[in-house]
């Protein structure tokens, strides 16, 4: 908690943090660990956070990459071909987009930086590419087209959002992924427009409801001891009939992620 002097011997030197975690995750650790009118306190786990986060898009950019081999980039999907879990990543982004825009405007730098983190961490990364690897590896070519577009779209917009505070990485990644031809950086792109009639309430709190139950059913699990990969029975007792049906119609969900076997 001291004042960092060179009396006390006790200063960082940047260029040492770059060297070993890079710019890009100084700079993240930087903004969110701050607020307005606030000392900050240095942590090298905090660093070491910033640089997972890195690793963590990294990881995701690849994997897409991987999969879009022969990718028809002309492809735009009918709106019936989106899935609940692609109007969810889609309504999340655009709300996403408004909170970080909103939250720059009022120079909340940290609030804004930990909205992409989240949105890029916990929903597209952690859910959403996780419900789409059964289109992904699945032989309705259709679906995985559909599924590519909306993870290449929302990726190359959350990389947008997230250009202000990891510049080096989004510029990187940003060249890799297909996008407007005509552009030649990131810089010259436009900051992501809000959608408003994509966001949707319902569908994010039916989305939720099934992301939730998925969770207990896991720790369910783990308390149980069930080996991973072994199908377990799921029982659901859901008293709401809407809710009811949209279970019913996602399914697949709950067999991919839970590792249950047809729902009663």
């Amino acid at each position: 908690g001291r004042k960092m002097s060179k009396s006390l011997g006790n200063g960082i030197d940047p260029v040492e943090v770059i060297d070993k975690y890079g710019a890009d995750s100084l700079r993240f650790m930087l903004v969110t660990g701050n607020t307005p009118g606030n000392d900050l306190r240095f942590s090298w786990q905090r660093v070491e956070s910033a640089r997972n986060f890195a690793n963590k898009i990294w990881n995701a950019s690849r994997f897409l990459l991987m999969n879009l081999e022969n990718f028809d980039a002309s492809f735009k999907p009918a709106a019936e071909d989106l899935e609940l879990a692609d109007r969810w990543i889609i309504s999340r982004l655009n709300r996403t987009a408004k909170a970080v825009t909103e939250n720059l405007d009022k120079f909340e730098l940290g609030e804004a930086a930990r909205l992409v983190h989240d949105f890029i961490w916990f929903e597209f990364c952690d859910w959403y590419i996780e419900l789409t690897k059964s289109r992904l590896y699945g032989s309705d070519a259709r679906a995985k087209n559909t599924a590519l577009y909306v993870l290449n779209t929302v990726l190359e917009k959350a990389l947008r959002l997230l250009h202000p505070f990891m510049p080096f990485l989004t510029e990187e990644i940003w060249q890799k992924v297909p996008h407007d031809d005509a552009l030649k950086s990131i810089m010259e792109t436009s900051w992501p427009e809000v959608q408003a009639e994509c966001i949707s309430d319902e569908i994010e709190a039916d989305m939720t409801a099934i992301m939730e139950t998925i969770k207990a059913i896991r720790n369910m699990r783990a308390e149980a001891g069930a080996q991973p990969g072994k199908k377990s029975e799921a029982i659901l007792q859901i008293a709401d009939d809407e809710l009811r049906a949209v279970f019913a119609s996602h399914e697949g969900y709950l067999f991919g992620l839970a590792d249950t076997d047809p729902l009663t």
